[in-house]
């Protein structure tokens, strides 16, 4: 259950220039608008600590990581809805993610080209966020075009379900013809199970990346406090990053390197692991790990999932199959030092179906199919 984000702004944001340095990803970046011909995909190791001190006690012959996806989806512009630029195409591959990395530029530099030659992050923001509604409009319009027919279906589940949908699809109707996204209605669980077919891209929890220049990194400028504010109004995350300084951690080779360069620039932390961070409470995404000489690895779950669910994450058949799970949480590991101690201590349990995994946990799972 990899994080998977498409990274969406318009042209000469520094999207391509942020995804290839959290990448490593050869992604062409360019002043000029749509050097971004075909979505970038690049595949990014999560890095957690936890996992490293529980190998270095374990001693396995590797360790695997999480993963996360990013999309570097072709910039967007005014009318990418109805084909300009390089049209709604790209649109497509959005529908696919879990969350949306909304990058949008925030410094002031005369030799980058902006595409309607000023900095607004608002407008920006605004523009993008047109274009993925009536996207979403279209996609609404088509199923309320034939919702009739399938009211009037003989088959009783396809027509309980079209009534279910059809008040539904006319409110998204109405708010995204406004270029208001489908987030701002707050369906429930139910509502949006009712249209999850659709992948409505306005649904997806989006994240805005503010791509600062080095001054801004400490304290934010004009640009950042006006998109944190609108962030702020429709209860959506701000990272800010710094593509520039991105670029050049990716170029150092260690990671001593790596962490003394950070320093030097006032980082806690990369603007990669931010992002990653950021996602994982965007999506209520948590992490268990399995543990033993053969391997140490770190699985994603959400946050809630009882343990056949988050069995289920291995493989299906652990889900379908399970019996029980054998658990313990890693900072008994760490203070005991080794699982048998771990056992000693009482800090080992046997869990049934109804256990809610813990971000943390190290488990081992007893199933049968």
């Amino acid at each position: 259950m990899a994080l998977n984000c498409g990274i969406v702004g318009l042209p000469n944001v520094g999207k391509s220039t942020i995804f290839s340095a959290m990448t490593a990803a050869p992604a062409e970046a360019a002043n000029y608008p749509f050097c971004t011909i075909e979505p970038n995909v690049g595949v990014v190791a999560v890095k957690d600590k936890r996992m490293d001190q529980i190998a270095e006690l374990v001693g396995p012959q590797k360790v695997i990581p999480a993963v996360v996806e990013f999309l570097d989806i072709a910039g967007l512009v005014k009318g990418a809805s109805k084909g300009e630029g390089l049209g709604n195409q790209f649109l497509g591959h959005i529908r696919q993610v879990n969350a949306i990395i909304h990058v949008v530029r925030c410094f002031d530099d005369g030799d980058i080209i902006h595409v309607s030659g000023r900095i607004d992050p608002i407008d920006d923001i605004e523009i993008i966020n047109m274009e993925l509604a009536l996207a979403d409009l279209e996609s609404v319009q088509k199923r309320l075009n034939g919702i009739d027919k399938q009211i009037k279906s003989h088959n009783k589940e396809i027509s309980s379900k079209a009534k279910i949908a059809k008040p539904i699809l006319e409110r998204l109707s109405e708010t995204l013809s406004e270029g208001i996204g489908a987030r701002t209605l707050d369906l429930d669980a139910d509502e949006i199970e009712a249209v999850a077919d659709l992948h409505l891209i306005t649904l997806k929890p989006t994240l805005y990346a503010c791509n600062v220049d080095e001054e801004a990194i400490e304290e934010d400028n004009e640009y950042v406090k006006l998109v944190r504010a609108h962030a702020d109004k429709e209860s959506s995350s701000l990272v800010k990053i710094c593509g520039k300084l991105e670029s050049e951690i990716s170029s150092l080779e260690s990671e001593e390197d790596k962490a003394e360069f950070m320093e030097s620039a006032g980082l806690e932390e990369s603007g990669l692991e931010q992002l990653i961070h950021a996602g994982y409470k965007l999506l209520g995404m948590r992490t268990y790990f399995t543990a033993g000489v053969q391997e140490v690895r770190a699985w994603t779950f959400h946050e809630g999932a009882k343990a056949p669910q988050a069995a289920g994450v291995i493989h299906t058949d652990f889900e379908r199959g399970f019996i029980k799970a054998e658990v313990y949480h890693c900072d008994h590991l760490f203070e005991f030092r080794s699982e048998q101690k771990v056992k000693e201590a009482g800090k080992f349990r046997i869990e049934g179906k109804e256990y809610v995994v813990k971000d943390g946990d190290v488990m081992h799972f007893r199933f049968n199919v």
